[in-house]
């Protein structure tokens, strides 16, 4: 049993697409990239090398889970170093897999909270339907019946229109983030914290260590024992920070092996090397 548990968030936390890369550097002294993911027969997203073999160590001493609000057929795209997840965090915490399955206990759980808290989701996505003009939104998605999200032109985004939805969504127990060309409307009960704290129970962990770039990962940093946030994305955006909580310089790509270094060190001794 590990005494430590690592639960990160994926997209522009540990893996990242081409646009999110964020390779500052002249070309010839790029890090080698590893694609973890592929979509339709193309690459998608990516890890250094250096952050994959990290990643890979990092999974024998300690407890890896994902924690993703990814879908779970999304979640399973994603090819990481190492074995199998134990367990996985998907869909914002609305579904805990349990070696690779969805554990339906915990969906039946999470399902009753969110009908105790939170307007239906039919309403919001009624109201999102009416709201978001379709000269800048791309896509409207509905995510595993937990949630909803806008695919849009975020340079075309209207001032004030996020946090007039903000308004409207928190009056009825839903919250709003923006990560990338995606809006999310997402439940409050509906949250990764739930989840890890499920994982924990399980695994019996003493220990949990965390990372995450959004406000839907807020909770997940405040239920870990310490915590990274890197250096892009809607936390830094907004300055956000929080004891136990530590906001990398870095950003893109070069953030998510640094986070994946911190975690390492945080279980283990630093390399000599």
């Amino acid at each position: 049993m590990a005494e430590v548990l690592v639960a990160s968030d994926l997209d522009r936390t540990l893996i990242y697409s081409d646009r999110a890369l964020a390779l500052d550097v002249p070309d010839r002294l790029a890090p080698r990239l590893l694609c973890v993911e592929v979509l339709d027969g193309r690459p998608l997203s990516f890890l250094t090398e250096r952050a994959a073999s990290l990643l890979e160590r990092l999974a024998g001493e300690a407890a890896f889970v994902p924690a993703t609000t990814r879908t779970v057929e999304q979640y399973r795209r994603v090819n990481l170093p190492g074995p199998t997840p134990s367990y996985a965090i998907c869909a914002n915490g609305g579904q805990l897999l349990v070696d690779g399955e969805p554990d339906q206990d915990w969906r039946r759980e999470i399902t009753a909270r969110i009908a105790a808290g939170s307007a239906p989701l039919e309403e919001v996505v009624r109201h999102l339907a009416l709201c978001a003009d379709p000269e800048w939104t791309r896509k409207r998605r509905v995510a595993d019946e937990l949630f909803t999200y806008l695919v849009i032109e975020r340079d075309r985004l209207p001032d004030g229109w996020l946090a007039e939805l903000a308004g409207w969504c928190a009056e009825r127990g839903w919250r709003v983030s923006l990560q990338g060309r995606k809006v999310y409307a997402v439940p409050e009960p509906l949250g990764k914290s739930a989840a890890l704290a499920e994982a924990v129970r399980r695994s019996g962990a003493t220990t949990v260590l965390a990372a995450g770039d959004s406000l839907l990962d807020v909770d997940l940093l405040l239920a870990a024992h310490a915590a990274w946030r890197p250096g892009h994305g809607e936390l830094a955006d907004s300055g956000w920070t929080a004891p136990g909580v530590t906001a990398l310089a870095e950003v893109g790509v070069a953030a998510g092996e640094e986070i994946v270094r911190r975690f390492l060190t945080a279980v283990v001794r630093p390399p000599t090397d």
